[in-house]
C-alpha cells in the first residue's frame, strides 16, 4: 500500500483546505502506522475505506458543528467512520443510547430511530474521534500513531472558518480545548456519555439545546437533532 493512501481518500473538498495547511504531512505517521498493521494481518476498525467517511458526509463548507468521541467501536463491523454511529440494523450502542436521552431531555424530541447519524452529518455536524482507527478488539489502540496531528489541522483550519460549535465529551477531546479559538467559535465540555461517565455531568449538560441557540444567532440553520 502506498504511504499516502490516506491523503487519495480524503473527500476532494476537505483535501484542499487541509493541504494548505501542512500538506497534509499529518497523514504521514497514522498512514505508516496502518500500513504497518494490515501487513501484519491485523484487521482496523473501520475499514480503510470508511476512515474519512465524516469527511465524506460533512464537507468543509457545511460544518458547524464538531462532536469529539475517543475511537471507533472496536467490535468486528461495527464503527462506520462516524463517530457514535452504527450502520442501519445494528444494536444502538450505550453511549448512542445516552446521547438520545440527553437529547430528548433537552429539546423535547429525538429525530433518529436508529443509531445511523449519517442525517446529523449532512446538516453539518462532523462526528470525529480522537483516534480515526483501532485495531479491532483493542480499544485505544490507535490513540499514539499521531491523529493528533491531523485532528490540529481539522481544528485549525475551523477556526478560520469560525461559527462552528464543538462538543468535547470525554478527556480524550477536552484535549483540544486549547486548540480550539473560543473568540470565533463555542466550545462546550462535559464527560463522556459512557455509561461508566454519563452520570459525571453529561446527563443534563444541554449541548444540544446551547447548539441551536448558537447556529440561530449566529444566522445559522439549527441542527434537527
Amino acid at each position: 500500500m502506498k504511504e499516502n493512501f490516506l491523503k487519495t481518500s480524503l473527500p476532494n473538498n476537505w483535501y484542499k483546505v487541509l493541504k494548505t495547511r501542512s500538506n497534509l504531512k499529518s497523514l504521514n505517521t497514522p498512514a505508516k502506522h496502518i500500513d504497518i498493521k494490515l501487513k501484519d494481518k491485523i484487521n482496523i476498525a473501520p475499514g480503510i475505506e470508511n476512515i474519512f467517511k465524516a469527511f465524506k458526509y460533512c464537507s468543509f463548507k457545511n460544518t458547524k458543528v464538531v462532536i469529539f468521541g475517543q475511537d471507533p467501536y472496536f467490535q468486528p463491523g461495527v464503527a462506520n467512520g462516524l463517530a457514535f454511529s452504527v450502520n442501519r440494523g445494528e444494536a444502538i450502542p450505550a453511549s448512542l443510547k445516552n446521547i438520545y436521552k440527553e437529547i430528548k431531555d433537552d429539546t423535547g424530541i429525538v429525530s433518529n430511530l436508529d443509531g445511523d447519524l449519517r442525517a446529523w452529518a449532512r446538516q453539518g455536524v462532523l462526528l470525529l474521534n480522537s483516534a480515526l482507527t483501532v485495531d479491532e478488539y483493542k480499544p485505544g489502540s490507535h490513540s499514539d500513531i499521531g491523529w493528533n496531528d491531523f485532528i490540529f489541522d481539522v481544528i485549525d483550519s475551523l477556526n478560520k472558518k469560525g461559527r462552528v460549535v464543538f462538543m468535547l465529551w470525554g478527556n480524550n477531546a477536552k484535549k483540544y480545548l486549547n486548540r480550539i479559538d473560543r473568540n470565533a467559535n463555542l466550545a462546550l465540555t462535559t464527560s463522556h456519555p459512557s455509561p461508566l461517565s454519563a452520570y459525571k455531568g453529561f446527563f443534563g449538560c444541554k449541548h444540544f439545546s446551547k447548539c441551536n441557540n448558537y447556529l440561530i444567532k449566529n444566522d445559522n440553520k439549527p441542527i434537527h437533532w
